[in-house]
C-alpha cells in the first residue's frame, strides 16, 4: 500500500474514533445534553464501540490507529519501519480533527456548560491521583495488554476434521473493541486508559490551540508525557514478549 493510501486511512478512522470517543465524554460530562452524568461505564462502552467503527473504516491500511500499536507491530516485524512515520502522521492529524468535530457537535453545550476550566478531561486524559511514576506504569500496563492481545489473537486457520478454525478473525473489529472495553473498566480508573498517544496528544493539541472554548482551561502540558511515553513502552514491550513466545 502506498504512503498516501497509510495516510488516507489512518487519518480517517483516527478521526472517526476521535471523534466518538471524546463525544461520548461530552455527552456525558457537558450539561445540557441528554447523556449528562450517566457514568463511567457508559464512556467506556462508547469508547469501545468507538474503536470497532474508527477500525472498520481504516480497515484497508490495517487500521492501526495507534501509534503505540504501530510501534509494536514493527518490532514484531509485521509492519516495515518505512511505514511507521506515515502511520503515526495519520494518526495525529485524525485524531485533531476528530476532537475539532466533537466540538463542533457540542459547540452549544459548550457554550452554555458551567464549568468550561475543567473540559480538558472531554477529549484527554488525566490521573486521578497524580504521581507521574504510578500514572506512566498504569498506561504501560493498559496499552501492554491491548498490544499483546492483537498480536497473540489467534486467526483462523485451516480446517481440523472439516470443521473450520475461525479463531477471533471471526469477530472481526468488535473482539479489538471487547479488549478495549475490558480495560478501560477494569484498569482505566486511574489515569483514564489513554493507551493510545495520538488519542490524547491529538485532542490536547486540539483544545490548547484551535478550539474557541471560552474561558478554558489549560492543557495540562505537564502530564501531557504521559498517555504517549507510557503507551509506547507498553506497545514496545507487548512486541518484545511476542517475539520470545514459541509462537
Amino acid at each position: 500500500m502506498s504512503a498516501g493510501s497509510i495516510f488516507v486511512w489512518e487519518m480517517l478512522g483516527t478521526a472517526v474514533l476521535i471523534l466518538l470517543g471524546t463525544g461520548v465524554v461530552a455527552n456525558q460530562v457537558l450539561k445540557n445534553t441528554l447523556g449528562n452524568s450517566t457514568g463511567f461505564l457508559f464512556v467506556n462502552v462508547g469508547w469501545a464501540f468507538a474503536v470497532f467503527t474508527g477500525a472498520s473504516i481504516a480497515n484497508p491500511s490495517g487500521a492501526h490507529l495507534n501509534p503505540a500499536v504501530t510501534l509494536g507491530l514493527a518490532i514484531a516485524d509485521k509492519t516495515p519501519w518505512g511505514d511507521v512515520p506515515v502511520y503515526i502522521l495519520g494518526q495525529m492529524v485524525g485524531a485533531i480533527v476528530g476532537a475539532m468535530l466533537c466540538w463542533a457537535t457540542y459547540k452549544l453545550q459548550f457554550d452554555t456548560h458551567d464549568e468550561p476550566q475543567n473540559t480538558l478531561g472531554i477529549f484527554s486524559t488525566g490521573p486521578t491521583v497524580p504521581n507521574r511514576a504510578w500514572n506512566l506504569v498504569s498506561e504501560v500496563i493498559g496499552t501492554f495488554v491491548l498490544v499483546i492481545w492483537i498480536l497473540l489473537s489467534p486467526g483462523a486457520k485451516e480446517s481440523v476434521d472439516g470443521v473450520p478454525q475461525f479463531g477471533n478473525s471471526a469477530l472481526g473489529y468488535a473482539g479489538v473493541a471487547f479488549v478495549v472495553l475490558v480495560i478501560g473498566t477494569s484498569l482505566g480508573g486511574p489515569t483514564g486508559y489513554a493507551i493510545n498517544p495520538a488519542r490524547d496528544l491529538g485532542p490536547r493539541i486540539a483544545y490548547a490551540f484551535l478550539m474557541p472554548i471560552h474561558n478554558k482551561g489549560n492543557a495540562n502540558w505537564g502530564y501531557s508525557w504521559i498517555p504517549v511515553a507510557g503507551p509506547l513502552v507498553g506497545g514496545a514491550l507487548a512486541a518484545l514478549l511476542y517475539l520470545v513466545l514459541p509462537v
